[in-house]
């Protein structure tokens, strides 16, 4: 009996928790050619998006019965174009934070071409 009721609780608990997952699921828009394209993930990999570099490390999904809410821990590194004449600049971090999907302007990433935000959590 005892068990039972352990293993429910646990169970219960279980559910209450977000889910963490091992994609993440990003929208990236290309503000001059309006061109838009969603991009799959991996946790802690490095992908291209133009010149941004964007490395997701979490990636979090609300429990069925809550509100919807994805959640989307960033790090966002630009890559300027060299001018002529000079060396390819070093990458700079233009954002670190979270995206949520609900509200894509909340923690916007600031670039003049690039637009990022959170679409999805997949496993």
């Amino acid at each position: 009996m005892m068990r039972t009721v352990l293993g429910a609780a646990l169970f219960m608990a279980a559910l209450a928790t977000p889910a963490f997952a091992e994609r993440a699921v990003i929208r990236g828009l290309d503000k001059v050619t309006g061109h838009a394209r969603d991009y799959t993930m991996s946790i802690g990999r490095t992908t291209r998006i133009g010149s941004l570099e964007v490395v997701p490390r979490a990636c979090t999904k609300s429990a069925p019965e809550e509100t919807p809410e994805v959640r989307i821990y960033v790090q966002v590194y630009d890559h300027p174009a060299a001018r002529e004449g000079e060396e390819q600049a070093a990458r700079r971090e233009i954002f670190h934070g979270w995206l949520f999907a609900s509200s894509p302007g909340l923690n916007a990433v600031d670039h003049p071409v690039y637009d990022i935000w959170a679409v999805d959590c997949v496993q």
